[in-house]
């Protein structure tokens, strides 16, 4: 099965109509985006609980590390740039944090609140290698800007 974004935005966005709390909304989106497409293994966010630190939030799949510094990961560059960071071989990646031995490829997107302060990152892992593609990466980041922005 693979996601069908138009359909997948059309979901979020009715499922999460006038709500405005962040971790509320990253639960449903985790959620609904994990059981979209066979390719996604471990999905959800790690918000921004500290300068520099972000912490395990909502995500549907195995365990997920619990804290990541800015300065470390995949998920911590995307943090720290605020751009879309998309390996293929998470192998390859300088600093990896290896959370699940199974990841071979994996997406991340910052996250911006309404006001665009960084709020946490969204981390798709996927068992197969080079999984994801820039048309992901768009489709994903447009979901999350049009959520996230009534977010508070």
């Amino acid at each position: 099965m693979k996601v069908d974004y138009d359909t997948l935005a059309k979901s979020i966005a009715s499922l999460t109509e006038g709500e405005t709390d962040a971790v509320a909304l990253m639960a449903t989106v985790a959620c609904e985006v994990h059981h979209a497409d066979d390719r996604f293994d471990w999905t959800g966010f790690y918000r921004v609980v500290a300068p520099e630190l972000l912490k395990i939030g909502p995500y549907q799949g195995g365990h997920g590390c619990l804290v990541i510094p800015f300065a470390r990961g995949v998920c911590g560059a995307a943090a720290r740039t605020g751009e879309v960071q998309l390996v293929a071989d998470v192998d390859a990646f300088p600093g990896h944090i290896a959370c699940a031995s199974s990841t071979r490829s994996e997406l991340v997107l910052p996250v911006f609140d309404g006001a665009g302060r960084l709020i946490g990152v969204f981390d798709i892992d996927s068992d197969q290698p080079d999984a994801f593609d820039t048309s992901d990466a768009t489709a994903l980041t447009q979901i999350l800007q049009r959520v996230f922005a009534q977010a508070k």
